[in-house]
């Protein structure tokens, strides 16, 4: 007999393990769950997630409570009681009383190797500090922040250039049939959860703007790992003549630095420098990085040389002032 599934989830990286259950023949994916459709994109036009637009091509019944901890959703649960629910990236913490009703528990997908990175963000705060290598777990969910016992891992490596767009659809191409051997496993009693050791989880948070800001004492490569990390919110900004600018580039080889640099005065952090036609940044740490676009305030994203061109660059201009 199919196991019957609830599946929970709201972006695009839920959309592969959705798509993969459904197309399971020992499952049986009675509903789905997702935020209400809400104003999106420059134009705030209300559209609808796009776990929600899979399940109506597949024709599958959609339910969207405003708050998952209500009565009506609890009732909703309760009427339809599956064997498992499936939740990936829904984006509301579940209740207690909603994690009782299912036999198998609600099995979650989280994108790290728990108890590391717990929390909102964790494709984005590994590569931001600088990590290599990350992985997937999937875990039975308790009432605390991805707090519950684990069921399966599965390592993988970031790329040197990876962004977390790319790390993330990735991440969830191969978290799809991950979810898939868990729930196998947990309903023929192969797979046992194993508890986490707590002393050992950091937190992933919830991004904020100021994470984009560029602090230019720092490395080179610190600062293009947070470049790749924060695409595409809230990406990578600094100042120029007391304008925001968004920045994109990579560091610069030591051969490029020590070439370019024309006295001591590159040494000073955001300081700008044009050299065999690229524009260069001091950063911290006796690094720099190469700057390749650069999107002044209210205006599109040009390459370096044309920002140089238009800016008149003079030896006083510096980013981050």
């Amino acid at each position: 007999m199919a196991l019957r599934l609830v599946f929970c989830g709201t972006p695009a990286f839920a959309v592969p393990s959705l798509r993969h259950m459904i197309a399971q023949p020992d499952f049986l994916v009675e509903s789905v769950v997702t935020q209400p459709d809400r104003p999106r994109g420059r134009g705030q036009e209300t559209s609808s997630s796009p776990v929600k637009d899979t399940a109506l091509a597949a024709g599958i019944a959609v339910y969207q409570p405003e708050k998952i901890k209500s009565d009506s959703a609890f009732e909703y649960f309760t009427r339809l009681k599956p064997d498992a629910v499936v939740i990936i990236a829904y984006g509301q913490i579940i209740p207690q009383r909603l994690i009782d009703i299912p036999r198998f528990g609600w099995i979650n997908l989280h994108g790290s190797l728990l108890p590391k990175y717990r929390g909102a963000s964790p494709i984005h705060w590994a590569i931001a500090n600088g990590e290599t290598r990350t992985g997937l777990t999937t875990m039975q969910v308790d009432a605390g922040l991805d707090t519950g016992p684990t069921l399966m891992t599965m390592e993988m490596e970031i790329g040197a250039q990876e962004t977390s767009p790319e790390l993330s659809a990735r991440m969830a191409e191969a978290g799809a049939p991950l979810v898939a051997e868990s729930l196998r496993g947990l309903a023929s009693g192969e797979i046992a959860p194993q508890p986490q050791d707590h002393s050992k989880a950091t937190v992933a948070r919830l991004l904020k703007k100021e994470d984009g800001r560029i602090d230019w004492t720092a490395s080179a490569t610190t600062i293009y790992n947070r470049m790749r990390a924060f695409q595409p919110w809230p990406g990578a900004y600094t100042t120029f003549r007391k304008k925001t600018c968004g920045v994109w580039g990579k560091p610069a080889t030591t051969a490029e630095a020590s070439g370019a640099a024309a006295g001591s005065a590159w040494r000073v952090a955001g300081m700008i420098w044009v050299s065999g036609g690229e524009i260069f940044v001091s950063c911290g740490e006796a690094t720099a990085l190469r700057v390749e676009s650069v999107q002044a305030e209210g205006r599109k994203r040009v390459t370096a040389q044309e920002f140089a061109a238009g800016a008149r660059l003079t030896p006083e201009d510096r980013l981050g002032q």
